[in-house]
């Protein structure tokens, strides 16, 4: 049987990364800090204490603070993905979040956000994630989501098929809710839960959409992408696309980012479970209060 081909640089990405981090452009991980206030009051409604958090990801510190402001562990461990980040303290570790060095059940609460949608074993990341938790350990994570960029790509695609007669894949794919519920489940997390927020971000025009992109590393890393460079006259064609099919009343235009949160559990004795079929001691046509028909 043939290996699977990856789908993502992870050489390139990590390039683009250390690049976005060097230049450290000020407001640049503004979807970064949305998701963090979030995580952080996610974290808040859990009504238990963690020993021993993880940051999986860890750059600009905004996981490890949103963790920290909720009181909900005990110590704090920054992961750096790849590298240091240069303008913070150094980290607990650095790490690919694609082979993690964390030992088996050696952790209670594992987060990370907007990082693994460009793994290219998801599944099998997952599984050494919940591997590393200890039972009744956490992981929460936020991934960009189907919908997200889908003006960008509606643009790009348009214009590259009008000016060369042909469209390679220009931003990446990303998985919908229910993907995402079923991975948790078959990586052998205990009471998965998924869903999705939706941001709109609007600009003067599609380059400053891509220059934030650029900024936050968050370009696409597909392979396809790299071995075909987009020709000038389609980016430009494709601006103009955007400008007029994707812009509100005062000519500013939109991009979506779908934003999918997940959360499970290492299993533990004392989690709830579903009830054996047939085990229920309260017929349905009682809880409604009418009368029960055969059919």
């Amino acid at each position: 049987m043939n290996a699977q081909t990856d789908l993502f640089d992870r050489a390139l990405f990590k390039t683009r990364r250390q690049r976005a981090l060097k230049r450290a452009k000020t407001g640049a991980d503004f979807l970064l800090a949305n998701v963090a206030d979030d995580l952080r009051d996610r974290l808040l409604l859990i009504n238990r204490t963690f020993r021993m958090a993880v940051d999986l990801g860890g750059h600009t510190g905004r996981v490890s603070e949103a963790i920290e402001a909720a009181g909900k562990a005990e110590d704090i461990l920054r992961a750096d993905l790849f590298f240091a980040d240069p303008h913070l303290p150094a980290p607990d570790f650095i790490c690919d979040d694609a082979l993690l060095p964390l030992k088996d059940q050696s952790v209670d609460l594992i987060v990370s956000a907007l990082n693994l949608h460009v793994v290219n074993d998801l599944p099998g990341s997952l599984v050494q994630i919940r591997r590393a938790l200890a039972p009744d350990g956490l992981f929460m994570a936020v991934l960009p989501g189907a919908g997200t960029l889908t003006e960008l790509r509606d643009s790009l695609t348009r214009a590259e098929l009008e000016t060369t007669g042909g469209a390679a894949a220009r931003v990446l794919p990303f998985a919908d809710t229910r993907d995402l519920g079923s991975l948790l489940q078959r990586a052998g997390f205990s009471l998965p839960v998924t869903d999705m927020d939706t941001v709109t971000v609007r600009y003067d025009t599609m380059f400053a959409l891509l220059r934030d992109l650029q900024d936050m590393g968050a370009t696409s890393v597909l392979k396809q992408d790299a071995a075909r460079p987009l020709p000038r006259a389609a980016l430009m064609r494709a601006a103009e696309i955007y400008a007029q099919d994707h812009a509100d009343a005062d000519g500013r235009i939109r991009a979506t980012f779908t934003l999918i949160t997940l959360s499970g559990w290492a299993p533990h004795e004392s989690q709830q479970k579903p009830l054996r079929p047939g085990s229920a001691k309260t017929r349905l046509a009682d809880a409604l209060g009418v009368s029960e028909r055969k059919i």
